[in-house]
């Protein structure tokens, strides 16, 4: 079952006289931009690690058979490498839309590549949305991946392609790395 928070996250951030805001990107938003932006640049966020956790009941899977897509988890001392783009709060507009599927807009700090920081925003999905799934074994996740398709299409094709722009980044996220490795065999 989805829980669309598209209403809830246009009352959390107020952008009046805001000519621009930075948002961080870890999943789809690093490989996947189809919205405009004004700056795009390599960057971090601390304390928090990429899961395959949150179900996909919109856009990588359907209702009966939600597929899994990331999102952040908070741990001590971890680094979670993605990408800042700074954009007009309009855009927030499409990507409210987008990231509806029980993704919250949080807002973090971000250092980029030159040690340079901002505050930045970002969507999380939380374990108390309804889409939330948890945890479970690699191998289970990579089953559920590599059976689920949905309107924006193949689950395998998101984690791929994840994946690849994290290689590309010079990442090193072994739940990712580990997920797509199963891939083949599952």
């Amino acid at each position: 079952m989805s829980f669309d928070t598209t209403a809830h996250n246009r009352q959390r951030f107020c952008f009046d006289g805001v000519e621009s805001v930075w948002l961080f990107g870890y999943g789809s938003l690093i490989y996947k931009v189809d919205f405009p932006y004004l700056e795009r640049r390599p960057a971090h966020i601390e304390g928090w690690v990429r899961r395959f956790w949150q179900g996909s009941h919109d856009h990588r899977g359907t209702p009966e058979a939600p597929g899994r897509v990331v999102t952040l988890i908070p741990q001590a001392g971890a680094r979670c490498l993605g990408m800042g783009y700074r954009v007009a709060p309009a855009v927030f507009e499409q990507l409210d839309v987008r990231e509806k599927n029980g993704y919250l807009r949080f807002q973090t700090p971000m250092t980029f590549a030159d040690g340079t920081r901002e505050q930045s925003l970002v969507y999380i999905a939380t374990e108390d949305n309804a889409a939330f799934l948890g945890p479970a074994d690699d191998e289970a996740i990579a089953r559920q991946i590599a059976s689920a398709h949905g309107p924006s299409g193949a689950n395998a094709e998101y984690l791929l392609n994840l994946a690849a722009s994290l290689r590309q980044l010079g990442d090193d996220d072994p739940h990712v790395f580990t997920l797509a490795g199963l891939l083949p065999a599952v």
